[in-house]
């Protein structure tokens, strides 16, 4: 009964510890409220987030390797990948499996991406993954929607 009550200990003790969340830094200006939509977004969705205000949001993306070409409104970082704007959480879950990739972004601010949502409407975008390399891959595609 002793060895029985040891073993489901540690079933129990390893799926709390499986449905530990993954934690992301973000850094974002104080004023977007796209950002904090987003940040919603990844707690809904399993993320622990850690909220940094920044001051200047340049320098956080130069330091991290963001590309301008790249470039959104807020920028996070889990595992030492950055994430680039309104990236969707289970493409970052993607991005975590592809360990070549310096991060992942959704250029601009995309009508309809997580944190952007207005409506119905929803803007075609790409989730662009960036290798060590320089090198830009396709991600995720997600189509318009009227």
């Amino acid at each position: 009964m002793r060895q029985l009550l040891v073993l489901a200990g540690l079933f129990v003790s390893s799926l709390s510890f499986a449905a530990d969340p993954l934690t992301i830094d973000v850094h974002r200006d104080a004023n977007c409220g796209c950002c904090k939509a987003w940040i919603s977004h990844l707690q809904d969705n399993g993320f622990k987030v850690v909220d940094h205000v920044e001051t200047d949001m340049s320098a956080v993306k130069q330091r991290l390797g963001v590309p301008p070409r790249l470039s959104s409104c807020h920028t996070g970082v889990i595992n030492g990948q950055f994430v680039e704007g309104h990236v969707p959480a289970a493409d970052i879950l993607k991005m975590r499996k592809q360990p070549d990739l310096l991060g992942a972004a959704v250029p601009g601010m995309p009508a309809g991406s997580p944190g952007m949502e207005y409506g119905n409407v929803r803007d075609a975008y790409q989730v662009i993954g960036l290798d060590k390399q320089g090198a830009e891959r396709v991600i995720s595609e997600y189509p318009t929607i009227e």
